[in-house]
């Protein structure tokens, strides 16, 4: 099992940054593939970024290509979300989630972190 908590969360004004860690215990994460979903209450969960676990390659929905940049250390078992020039449409709940057997293109995930708040003022 992996236990996953994420940090990092709050208010921003648009065009701020925040960054997100995501902290995994129970298990090492480096041979997983690592993910980060939002979501809005009363919308689908969106898939916002993913990172592999062997080459370090990483995807992200357009609405966040060139703002957000998804990255891990293995040694310290956390993934960050670097969220930058924020817009108010980024408010969401994010969310970490971790797999060890899918293939990369996949959206399905096993393990979910309890999610933190983000809010963009604008």
């Amino acid at each position: 099992q992996v236990q996953l908590v994420e940090f990092g969360g709050g208010l921003v004004q648009a065009g701020g940054s925040l960054k997100l860690s995501c902290i995994a215990s129970g298990h090492t994460i480096s041979r997983f593939r690592m993910g980060w979903f939002r979501q809005v209450p009363g919308s689908e969960r969106e898939f916002v970024a993913a990172i592999s676990w062997d080459d370090g390659r990483t995807a992200y929905v357009d609405s966040v290509k060139g703002r957000f940049t998804i990255s891990r250390d293995n040694a310290l078992n956390t993934v960050y979300l670097q969220m930058n020039s924020l817009k108010p449409e980024d408010t969401a709940i994010y969310y970490c989630a971790a797999d060890g057997w899918r293939t990369f293109a996949s959206k399905d995930y096993d393990y979910w972190g309890q999610g933190t708040q983000v809010t963009v003022s604008s």
